[in-house]
């Protein structure tokens, strides 16, 4: 079996095509964790992904990239709290937030600190969907060690979670305002009526191909006036070609004739 029946087996599997990823970057993701193994044949370790569920488990966790930390990149954060949140809410009281990708998350939950300070906890629902339903079960779990929270304010780390050991766990208030959903993007049905999709540092691992088409059902899921914050490695170019304007770097509102746009 080459890497071609390789891909096609792990389709049927998983419905995770990987022909839509990198193809050098992911290649060389999956041959050195099947070296890890001990494993000599892409056969050999598709029928052990078969056979042995912990096995296939860290295949999944290993192919989706689980890379995340609370208010990565303050920065952006910033921004979005000062400028983005406050235009959203100068058209409509209550947002609809999806965090799509979200890992363990460490984004949703960012979200609704920040949002916190703008509305009451009572007011917010995130939409959290990621591929790996293991990283969906540590978020729901909700504890995370010193170095994911790091970047975060001190004033969100003493509100906002209670200290276990050398472990934080996020108090059930949090909780209770993110929604965590197993979802595919290169596959399952989007989302709609959304005003503000945070999709960051993900997208740099697919094709262009598989991109584009992303993109543009981001743009479909949102609100006229709906903005979507990427990473920081993931400007669009030419953002008019998804039905974008740039509304601030790494932000991104949905095209409409009849909206004025901050300069």
């Amino acid at each position: 079996m080459d890497y071609e029946g390789f891909k096609e087996e792990i389709f049927k599997m998983t419905k995770i095509n990987l022909t839509l990823y990198k193809e050098k970057q992911m290649k060389r993701r999956i041959d050195a964790l099947i070296r890890k193994n001990n494993y000599n044949t892409y056969k050999d370790y598709v029928q052990a992904l078969k056979d042995n569920k912990e096995l296939f488990k860290e295949f999944i966790n290993y192919l989706t990239i689980n890379v995340s930390e609370f208010y990565r990149n303050p920065d952006q954060w910033s921004v979005l709290e000062k400028e983005i949140f406050p235009l959203l809410l100068s058209k409509k009281k209550k947002l609809t937030i999806w965090s799509a990708a979200c890992s363990t998350g460490d984004e949703p939950y960012t979200l609704v600190m920040v949002l916190n300070k703008l509305l009451p906890l009572s007011s917010i629902k995130i939409l959290a969907t990621d591929i790996d339903m293991g990283a969906i079960e540590k978020a729901k779990a909700g504890i995370y060690n010193a170095k994911s929270v790091e970047n975060l304010p001190q004033e969100f780390k003493n509100k906002y979670f209670t200290i276990l050991g050398e472990s934080y766990k996020i108090k059930d208030e949090i909780k209770n305002c993110v929604e965590f959903k197993q979802h595919n993007l290169l596959r399952d049905p989007y989302p709609t009526n959304i005003d503000l999709i945070v999709c960051r540092n993900v997208l740099i691992y697919f094709t262009e191909e598989a991109k584009t088409e992303i993109y543009k059902k981001f743009n479909m899921s949102l609100n006229p006036q709906g903005i979507l914050f990427v990473g920081s490695t993931e400007q669009l170019i030419m953002a008019n070609k998804y039905n974008f304007k740039s509304l601030k770097t790494f932000f991104y509102i949905k095209d409409s004739d009849n909206f004025n746009y901050p300069v």
